[in-house]
This record gives structure tokens, sequence and C-alpha cells, in this order.
């Protein structure tokens, strides 16, 4: 892309629960932000049809890039948590733009790394700096994963769908977290607990199947006007529940596992980063000792995996930063 050029780009980060689009000036990183706008996603049964709110002015745009929580293949993706089918070609065709990609979200997220900044990342485990494989691990409406492959001068960032994978229980507790989870769902993948969902799955099983601590009026009846997963880890936080204290230890101890699992089978030794919307928001719980110490429990390679730096990403425009940079690239 040349220098001083004006061209402006679109960028996409496409969730389950709402769609992020920005305008941005073109430029050597993610580009100058013009506009931005979120939309609830299941309002709109379409991409396209979201488009034509969005691009209100007819704005001619250079270069698209989306990322989508799905499998992208051959610029195609079926939303995982969206009954959206999206299509590279129908999306050029919309936009009077050749310059389209469809790429995973976590791909998104990838790619905005390399533009974030110090601040806008927690550092759970300093580790040690070295070059090579990263790999980010993002909870939120669903679990999503992506590999970021050192190829010996920059990271290249990958999709995984490793968030489907089955669930390994660890314990005795959670096995019979499993087995209950099996009974009714048959898979049950890591996604089913690493979610806003999956932490009221475990919730639900410590009040309902081990009648784990006791769930009083003021809770039950928050729990039904709002977000349940949020309810859980705001009482847990403020101390006022054990309940709500023993769901989210099991949480941040599964999360802690299934990265450390992920840093192993990647060779992430250039560092994990957790993304999605739910670690900003207990940062609090991951800092203490229940999440890095399952991430470091892996028998032999314990003390490799002790020395992988861990950084959760603050920065919710993280995706739409990385759609941005990888729209730029496309010119």
């Amino acid at each position: 892309m040349e220098k001083g050029s004006s061209k402006i780009v679109l960028a996409g980060d496409i969730g389950g629960t709402k769609t992020r689009l920005g305008i941005f000036a073109a430029a050597a990183d993610h580009g100058r932000l013009l506009l931005e706008k979120t939309f609830i996603s299941k309002n709109y049964p379409g991409l396209e049809d979201l488009l034509v709110d969005f691009l209100e002015k007819g704005e001619k745009i250079a270069a698209a890039c989306f990322g989508v929580a799905g499998p992208v293949i051959q610029g195609k993706v079926i939303a995982i948590n969206l009954p959206w089918r999206l299509d590279q070609k129908s999306l050029q065709k919309a936009l009077s733009c050749e310059k389209v990609s469809l790429i995973n979200d976590l791909v998104a997220n990838a790619y905005g790394i390399a533009v974030l900044r110090k601040n806008d990342f927690a550092v759970l485990n300093s580790g040690k700096i070295r070059q090579g494989n990263a790999a980010l691990v993002s909870a939120g409406t669903g679990l999503g994963q992506a590999i970021l492959f050192w190829n010996g001068e920059c990271h290249i960032p990958s999709p995984s769908e490793g968030g489907h994978v089955e669930f390994g229980p660890r314990n005795r507790l959670e096995m019979e977290l499993f087995l209950d989870l099996s009974k009714r769902h048959g898979h049950v993948s890591v996604e089913r607990l690493l979610s806003g969902a999956g932490l009221y799955t475990i919730y639900q099983f410590l009040r309902d199947v081990k009648k784990f601590g006791h769930e009083p009026a003021w809770l039950f009846q928050r729990m039904k006007e709002e977000d349940p997963a949020a309810v859980i880890s705001e009482t847990a936080r403020l101390k006022k529940n054990s309940l709500c204290r023993k769901a989210l230890d099991i949480f941040a101890s599964v999360y802690g596992a299934v990265a450390g699992n992920f840093a192993l089978q990647v060779m992430a030794v250039g560092g994990i980063y957790l993304g999605g919307g739910i670690a900003p928001k207990i940062v609090w719980k991951l800092k203490d000792k229940t999440f890095m110490e399952a991430f470091k429990a892996k028998g032999r390679l314990s003390n490799l995996v002790a020395q992988i730096p861990v950084k959760v990403i603050l920065n919710d425009r993280a995706a739409l930063y990385g759609a941005a940079y990888r729209a730029g690239q496309l010119l």
C-alpha cells in the first residue's frame, strides 16, 4: 500500500452475541478508526443486511476483512453461535469490492495482538521472553483458539477449532461433572465449560447434583433477571456466596489447564494470550494461583510451561483492529 493513501477499509468482528464494524483510514498498521458501530447480531438475518444499515452513506470501500466465530473454509463459513451463512463472493458483490476476506474471529484477534500497546495487556505470568510460536485462547460466548506461527521473522496467525475438542477431566469432581454433561449432551466439548454458558453450567452442577452450598432467594432472583455468568463472577468476587466462588474456582482451573495444554500442543514458547469477553472481567481471579497452577501442572514438562509468558488482552477492540490490519494487507 502506498504511503499517504487515503483509501478506507472496512473491518468487522462478528460474534454470536454482537457484531462490531469499523471504517478505518488504511495504514501500515491497523489504521485510523473513522467510524465504529456495534449491532446485536441476532437482529439481522445476515451480514449483508447489517452492512446496509452500517454503510448508509454509501462509503466506497477499498478492502474489507471480517473476523467470524466459526471455521472458514474456501471463503465460506457458517457461524457457530449465530444462524448466519457467510460467503466471500456474496460480500464482494454487496460491497462492490473485490478485496474482501473472511477469517476466523480468533485469527482476527491474533492479528490484533501485533498492534496493541503494553497497557492493553494484564500479565499473569512474566515467564521468559523467547522467539517462537504463540497462541490465543478466548472464552466468551464460545471458546476460540488460534495459533501464532513464528516464521523466523514474525507471527503468522493460523486458525484452530480446538475449543470443540473433548473436555478432559483431571480429578474426581471434574469426572462427575463430565459424566453429568455426557448424559445430557453426549459429546462434551471444552467450550461446554469455558464460555459464559459454561460457567453457569458448572454452577448448576454444583447446586443441583453435588448439593454444594446454598442458593439464597436474592441470588436466585438475580440469576433470572441478569446474565448468570456475570452474576456468578461478581458474587464470587465480593465473597457473598460459596457456591459462586466454587463455580468460578473450577472455571479458572479448567481454563488454566486448557491453556496449558494448548501451549504444549503448539509449543507456544512465545506466549499465551487470553482473549474473549470473560478473561478481562475476571482478571482478579486469574491472577490468583488457581489458573496458573493448572496451567503449569504438565508433569515432566511443567518447567517448560512455567516459563511461558501469559497475558490477558484487555482491549476489546483487538479483533476489530486485527481485521483492519488484515484488510490493509489486501491492498
